[in-house]
């Protein structure tokens, strides 16, 4: 497998499988540019899970969050049947906007994809932005390597 593209000294790093299905491809049997970021959403929940939090966990705290952007790029295509890995990353310590970084792998380790996207916390009833939750800040702190 590659390295990682992100080197950083403290990181929570989650890994999720998926397999491509038939229906997320085109013509050409290869994953269709858009379906990249249901990927990148799916392992961002999975990386929530792992940090012992998720996203409903939040909305019962009052808090939603949006994305505020999402930047990909494409180095090699996926295509129908494989299996890939969705490596999501956390470098830093989120305060009212929250980075997750992606590097979706196949299954012989070739990096196909990077990309990150940024979310920002707010307060569910407001709709205004508000801090990360400090129970949220503290389940990150115990998982940074």
């Amino acid at each position: 497998m590659q390295q990682n593209l992100f080197r950083f000294s403290d990181m929570f790093i989650s890994e999720t499988t998926l397999r491509v299905r038939y229906g997320e491809t085109d013509q050409m049997g290869i994953v269709y540019y858009g379906n990249y970021a249901q990927y990148y959403e799916v392992g961002r929940v999975d990386a929530m899970r792992n940090l012992g939090a998720s996203y409903l966990d939040m909305e019962k705290n009052g808090i939603v969050m949006p994305i505020l952007s999402m930047n990909i790029k494409y180095i090699r295509p996926a295509k129908y049947d494989d299996l890939l890995t969705v490596k999501t990353i956390i470098n830093e310590m989120p305060t009212t906007r929250i980075l997750f970084k992606y590097e979706i792998f196949n299954e012989t380790g070739t990096l196909l994809n990077i990309g990150d996207t940024e979310l920002v916390f707010v307060d569910k009833k407001t709709f205004r932005p508000c801090k990360s939750p400090q129970w949220f800040l503290e389940l990150l702190e115990k998982k940074f390597i």
